[in-house]
């Protein structure tokens, strides 16, 4: 379904629902990202906190008066072997202390010891601690510092990695801190919101659907009462004017143009109605004059064809006499069609469904023609289909007619027009192709229009009957044409 299809009140409604509906979406999509950057931040900052307290913890220990291992590496072990766990338990998270070249010297995980895959680092965590230096928001301090963060089994994991340094701030030591990122508390405070902002957005779309109900309704009624007016307009009789109060700006002015409309219809009814008549009958003798011009061009060209190829002594004299009387004979026979069927306009001339070789008939039309640049060619020998003899004739000849008058005598390639019949699955296809003036961008939208022409002679009805003869079989005429480069007319119909 296509929205240009739609009504107007339809489109007005739709669109005001589609808004609230993307209004939702954009918000919801905002609040999402919004809690999940809230919930990184989070994560990061009390990874951070933690972090420091538990620096601050382990140094506590280690400058304390119960403390009476020397502060170095060696005797880390020592100096936390009961107290990591109880830092542990304090912060609530694990800890794992390294040497400075990343072994493990103990941890607040039971049985971490026993995994060699745990026991050290990674030359890869080193290298990034020893290179990445970072200012800790909780210490206020720049540090050595690198987190590593990963997912298992869906589950988000950061690591931090610092050093512990003794008074001197020398290192002896590098804190591990694994932190699980519990997104519980947010994801459900996440989903409360957007429940919340659900039945709110509910209740804006069920308020939304009245007022664009209400409003489209408003809107497109004084439009109906206009679009009635105008589905009633007629210009033989009188017609009543749009009354509409109540209307914004746009409609009233809408309304006002009708009227004047109106106004001017009356009094163009008048005379419209003194010259149609005369005006039809002046059409009809243009038209009538027309058709019998048609045949009366043949005929001329056919008697002075037999006049400078007329030999006595030719032994084929009797079959070209009888070739040449046969197209005179058809031509006065249009002729009489057309004098018979002038008291009907519309069977002007009368069309006999006839079954005929469209190949045959096309040849017998061109030779008529003496231009030497004129080519025939065909798909086929034979190619049968139903049309009125005569009327095909005259299809052709006009085409014809119309692209040897094309060809300019100025035009610096060498004259050609090429006529060809084929078939195109049920259709006959005729073809009239020349290499003259073409046809101007601006007139091409004229060029089937009766009395259009841009010759100095001639009534411009050619083309428009040619049209109608076509379109009176359930076949179609359509070209193409480059300016200066010649015009290609197609024309097909079907073979029944």
């Amino acid at each position: 379904m296509k929205l240009k299809k739609l009504s107007l009140r339809t489109r007005i409604f739709l669109v005001m629902i589609l808004l609230v509906l993307l209004a939702s979406m954009l918000i919801s999509a905002v609040a999402i990202y919004q809690y999940k950057e809230q919930s990184q931040d989070y994560h990061k900052g009390r990874l951070e906190r933690k972090e420091g307290s538990i620096q601050t913890h382990l140094k506590r220990v280690l400058n304390g008066r119960q403390n009476t291992w020397e502060v170095k590496t060696e005797n880390i072990p020592f100096i936390f072997k009961e107290e990591i766990y109880n830092v542990a338990d304090i912060h609530k998270l694990q800890i794992n202390l390294y040497d400075l070249d990343g072994g493990l010297l103990i941890s607040s995980k039971a049985g971490l010891q026993n995994n060699n895959a745990e026991k050290c680092l990674d030359a890869e965590t080193m290298n990034a601690l020893t290179q990445n230096v970072e200012f800790n928001n909780a210490s206020e301090i720049a540090q050595h510092r690198y987190v590593d963060k990963h997912k298992e089994n869906g589950e988000t994991f950061q690591s931090s990695y610092t050093y512990i340094t003794n008074n001197k701030s020398k290192a002896i030591a590098i804190l591990n801190i694994p932190y699980l990122e519990n997104d519980d508390f947010l994801n459900k405070e996440l989903q409360e919101f957007l429940k919340r902002i659900g039945f709110a957005f509910m209740l804006v779309l069920l308020t939304a659907i009245a007022i664009a109900f209400l409003l489209s309704k408003y809107i497109t009624k004084s439009l109906k009462t206009i679009s009635d007016k105008i589905n009633t307009t007629r210009l033989e009789r009188r017609n009543e004017k749009i009354d509409v109060d109540d209307t914004s700006e746009e409609i009233s002015a809408l309304v006002n143009s009708y009227n004047s409309m109106i106004d001017e219809l009356e009094e163009s009814a008048v005379q419209l109605a003194k010259s149609e008549r005369e005006q039809a009958w002046r059409e009809m003798a243009k038209q009538v004059a027309h058709e019998i011009k048609n045949p009366l061009t043949p005929m001329r060209l056919t008697v002075q064809n037999f006049q400078r190829k007329f030999n006595p002594e030719d032994e084929n004299i009797h079959s070209k006499v009888d070739e040449y009387s046969k197209t005179l004979i058809q031509q006065i026979d249009t002729m009489s069609s057309i004098a018979s069927a002038f008291s009907n306009f519309a069977k002007m001339p009368a069309q006999q469904n006839e079954t005929l070789n469209v190949v045959k008939i096309v040849k017998l039309a061109l030779d008529i023609f003496n231009e030497d640049y004129i080519i025939f060619t065909s798909d086929s020998e034979e190619i049968i289909a139903k049309f009125d003899r005569t009327q095909l004739i005259r299809v052709v000849t006009n085409l014809v007619k119309n692209a040897t008058q094309a060809i300019t005598e100025d035009q610096t390639q060498t004259p050609k027009i090429v006529i060809n019949v084929g078939k195109d699955k049920g259709n006959v296809v005729i073809t009239v192709a020349d290499n003259g003036s073409g046809v101007a961008e601006e007139n091409k939208d004229k060029v089937f229009e009766p009395k259009f022409t841009t010759k100095t002679s001639g009534m411009g009805l050619g083309l428009a009957m040619v049209k109608n003869i076509v379109e009176t079989y359930k076949g179609n005429i359509t070209f193409i044409s480059e300016k200066d480069k010649g015009t290609t007319f197609k024309v097909a119909f079907p073979k029944e």
